[in-house]
């Protein structure tokens, strides 16, 4: 008896688990392109490394501030034998050499406190050369930060598309399942009234059952993609997605205006490269420093305190330190030579890009204008192929063409129609496909959060 209680509980709990997994969202394109900028872990560790490389800049410009050190000693001696030979002042002499010889003192301890201060005045431009190459660095960073922006919302975009397509197809392939089931239906009745062969019967069942599998795959899909995207955009992972289809409902008829030139002006990739380019050009002049003598003021104090012998205070002194490493003449020049190189390779780099942003520009557009024509051919196919298979049904109805025909004519239908469905995404995908290869695809969202 208990275990009969039981099952209905256990069946309402596993149903309420259900509904629960099966928990749908709909997400706008707007809404996933904010979260996907704001919440994914590409543009969180992005913005990190931006921060990162500021901090760098504050490290290098303290260099700037004079050094100032204190220090402290206080040791315990083991009862040294300390002698004195200190000239007197009567002139007296020691029996060994015209000095006084003391006794000698009780030293146990020693104490000794230091205070020195320097200013860096001349490096060879060094730190200024340091500080201009971190700050390049820090702007580079910053726009590979937009531009992992740029590349994370084209990810969502691409995977909130695709999720689209997989759900338009599950619509369609259901639709179509059911037609397909209702001709079995109708067959089976024929083919017990001796009114239909038995293998057109099988044809059928065969034609449904592939479409069952299709539709399987479609389902697969649509909970992989919206796996996909909800681990993303950060969002609970049992939350099923729903594309808002009111962004694939109507064709994009104007192009947008976009050149060469605003692309790579406008391209961020392509200038986080130049400030890369900058900052190499930068460490050219910090190589070269090593050519340079360096200067420096410097100032100190010490106290001294030898316990029953010495103790000295106020013993500040003060000056000017120069050093140079002669070496440096003949040895810094490969060091400068390949600082150059480095230059020299990210130079190169922004040129090479910047012919591959020509070129993905031109070819996002011609994928753009190409995915426009073929959505006016697909949506004159499903015309076409709306209107063969009513002919060929009533052929089929008057006996003028077998089941092959009236199966194939079904396929051409449904596949007519998914091809209809997903040339209307294309054209989303291609239109921001192409403002990505032109550096404008963060920007054509009201982002809450834009860094």
């Amino acid at each position: 008896m208990e275990i009969k209680h039981l099952l209905p509980a256990g069946l309402l709990f596993f149903s309420c688990f259900a509904l629960q997994a099966q928990e749908k969202k709909t997400l706008s394109l707007d809404e996933a392109i904010n979260l996907a900028v704001t919440q994914s872990t590409e543009a969180g560790l992005a913005e990190t490394k931006v921060v990162t490389s500021g901090l760098d800049v504050d490290n290098v410009k303290n260099n700037r501030y004079p050094d100032f050190k204190l220090s402290g000693q206080y040791q315990r001696l083991t009862s040294p034998v300390v002698k004195l030979r200190l000239p007197t002042g009567d002139g007296g002499s020691s029996s060994d050499g015209g000095e006084t010889a003391t006794a000698s003192p009780e030293v146990n301890q020693v104490m000794l406190g230091q205070a020195s201060f320097g200013l860096p005045v001349f490096s060879g431009f060094r730190l200024k050369n340091n500080i201009e190459s971190s700050e390049d660095i820090h702007k580079a960073e910053t726009f590979n930060a937009l531009n992992t922006k740029e590349q994370v919302a084209l990810q969502t975009i691409m995977l909130y598309v695709n999720l689209y397509k997989a759900q338009e197809s599950v619509k369609l392939i259901q639709e179509n399942l059911k037609s397909a089931n209702q001709r079995v239906t109708d067959f089976t009745a024929m083919e017990q009234n001796g009114l239909l062969a038995r293998n057109d019967l099988l044809k059928a069942q065969l034609q449904s059952s592939n479409i069952e599998l299709s539709l399987e795959d479609a389902k697969r899909r649509v909970s992989t993609l919206s796996f996909q995207l909800a681990t993303l955009l950060k969002l609970p992972q049992n939350i099923r997605i729903i594309p808002d289809s009111a962004y694939f409902k109507k064709s994009e008829t104007i192009t947008p205006a976009i050149s060469e030139g605003e692309a790579i002006a406008q391209r961020t990739d392509l200038e986080a490269l130049r400030w890369q380019q900058k900052a190499s050009e930068a460490n050219i002049k910090v190589a070269r420093a090593d050519y340079y003598p360096s200067v420096q003021l410097m100032a100190g104090y010490v106290a001294l305190d030898i316990q029953n012998v010495a103790q000295v205070y106020n013993a500040v002194n003060f000056g000017v330190g120069v050093s140079y490493d002669i070496s440096n003449i003949f040895k810094n020049s490969k060091k400068v030579k390949a600082a150059q190189s480095r230059a020299e390779e990210t130079r190169q780099a922004v040129e090479l890009l910047t012919d591959r942003v020509k070129i993905q520009v031109q070819e996002a557009l011609e994928n753009y204008n190409l995915a426009i024509k073929q959505d006016k051919v697909y949506t004159q196919a499903v015309q076409q192929a709306n209107e063969n298979y009513r002919i060929v049904k009533d052929k089929y109805d008057n006996g003028l063409v077998d089941t092959n025909d009236l199966l194939e004519a079904d396929v051409q239908q449904l596949q007519a129609k998914l091809n209809e469905a997903f040339s209307k995404a294309d054209i989303t995908q291609r239109y921001y496909e192409l403002l990505n290869a032109s550096g404008k695809l963060t920007n054509s969202f009201n982002l809450t959060q834009n860094k």
